[in-house]
């Protein structure tokens, strides 16, 4: 599924710490509508639950008793898509100083050799829409862990030393990014494919940014996106749906109301691209990797594409598809694949095929001939269609198995889709058909403005002298190429 995303393409490093774009009612009608909770709900979601505290907090309770142990999760609608240029990356500075001293524990020491003592695993990570924070321990230790988080997300203290120290911290994030060649490539597509607020898909932010970062800042971000009607707590694991319920409301309910961010601080639309881009980077690696980008569906405003583009990338994602035939099996590509993140705020659909310099400029026709019959009627098969469905929906129920890790998959949903869309997710993807999956292709991929970069070393990039138009596709550069 689309997690797979952000769990393993560092391409996109959409991910960071440790975790998916004029007018005002357009606007407005981005933000995330609260869950409502399935009367009947399919027996896939039985262990799930949910139920909204006055304040506007949103609990989930994911029980399974299989083993004694629970993960609280708190969640937020921050990450960079709430970022201006200012802003880039604080909401992931902010992620660091959560487990820190906060007015219940003064001392940052004491404050983490009491949760080791509890045996609590705790990390947080930062997204494009999302930031989120956990605690795993033993299930006798959920009053202590829900304390811990409420005293870290109601009351943090901001110490300017400790802040100083985990300025330092992220900023070396920043330079094990910069020492990845791939990070070029990365930073270059968002940088083209989002070119208007490329700030709003920067999760990791800039050095300048961090580097003048205050704690005002930080209590500004705090105002503005940690308040209960922004936030969500998950519990998950061996827990009563009731005695959880009880719980968070006695540790969570007198958390103040706030503003609704997404009224005051609207999200920026993400203008479409006006024509297809293509650019060399050069770093110094061994092969040649091409990564084409478009803008995909939002949630919100168009669900159907996102069951269609998760289908379609499936299908192509299996060995025996036409597509791997023709580009891995061929040798022309060791590698290749194409993804859709799942976003609020415009996800991205990219293409990645990696390839040697002597075979780049038949590798990048090739990809260019298999995307012009992506919606061809026998591009793929009836069974190939209804293989890729029972394959998704089992890689779903798979990555139940491991409830602390589930936790996380459902905040994120919680975050840019919100419950109702997860709890129809198996359902309506059983639905979708071939006539979704052409819809989708034709609205989003066929003949529609990219941007097309190639990552290779200086000495290939001179030695192959691809031109923009080889990298955007056009038919005409393509074939005096050959």
């Amino acid at each position: 599924m689309r997690l797979w995303f952000l769990i393993c393409l560092t391409l996109w490093f959409s991910t960071v710490g440790t975790a998916l774009p004029p007018g005002s009612s357009q606007r407005a009608a981005q933000r995330p509508a609260p869950a409502k909770a399935l009367d009947a709900p399919a027996p896939e979601y039985a262990q799930l639950f949910n139920r909204q505290l006055p304040n506007g907090l949103e609990v989930i309770v994911y029980e399974d008793h299989a083993v004694p142990l629970v993960t609280i999760e708190l969640a937020c609608r921050n990450g960079s898509f709430t970022e201006p240029p200012e802003l880039n990356g604080l909401s992931h500075l902010y992620e660091h100083m959560f487990f820190k001293a906060n007015r219940a524990v003064k001392n940052q020491e004491t404050y983490l050799r009491t949760i080791g003592e509890l045996g609590i695993i705790y990390n947080g990570t930062t997204n494009t829409e999302l930031v989120n924070y956990y605690f795993t321990t033993l299930s006798r230790h959920l009053p202590t862990a829900l304390r811990f988080m409420r005293d870290a997300a109601l009351y943090p203290a901001f110490d300017e030393e400790e802040f100083a120290r985990e300025k330092e911290v992220v900023l070396g994030e920043i330079d094990r990014n910069e020492s990845n060649p791939y990070y070029y490539l990365s930073t270059e597509m968002t940088r083209r494919l989002f070119a208007t607020y490329t700030s709003r898909k920067n999760p990791l932010g800039t050095r300048e940014t961090v580097a003048a970062a205050t704690t005002d800042q930080m209590r500004l971000i705090q105002q503005r996106y940690y308040v209960p009607n922004n936030a969500a707590v998950l519990v998950a694991g061996d827990v009563e749906p009731e005695e959880a319920f009880r719980l968070v409301a006695t540790y969570f309910g007198d958390w103040p109301r706030g503003e609704d961010p997404f009224k005051k601080y609207p999200l920026v639309e993400h203008p479409p691209l006006k024509a297809s881009e293509g650019v060399v980077v050069t770093q110094p690696v061994q092969n040649v990797t091409i990564q084409i980008g478009w803008h995909g569906p939002s949630i919100g405003r168009d669900d159907a594409a996102t069951y269609a583009a998760d289908v379609f990338s499936f299908i192509l994602r299996q060995p025996n598809s036409r597509f791997q035939r023709a580009l891995v099996d061929s040798g022309l590509a060791t590698g290749v694949d194409l993804i859709y993140l799942t976003q609020r705020n415009v996800g991205p659909i990219t293409l990645t095929l990696q390839t040697t310099p002597e075979k780049a400029r038949a590798a990048l026709r090739a990809i260019y001939a298999e995307i012009e019959h992506f919606a061809d009627a026998d591009y793929f098969t009836d069974e190939e269609l209804s293989v890729a469905k029972t394959l998704l929906e089992a890689e779903d129920l798979f990555s139940r198995e491991k409830v602390s890790e589930h936790v996380h998959s459902l905040s994120f949903w919680w975050a840019s889709t919100g419950l109702d869309y997860f709890r129809g997710y198996l359902p309506t993807l059983r639905k979708t058909s071939r006539a979704d999956i052409q819809r989708y292709l034709r609205r989003y991929i066929l003949g529609q403005p990219h941007v097309a970069v190639a990552l290779m070393s200086p000495e290939a990039a001179s030695s192959l002298k691809l031109t923009e138009a080889e990298l955007i596709g056009e038919q005409r550069a393509l074939a005096a190429a050959r």
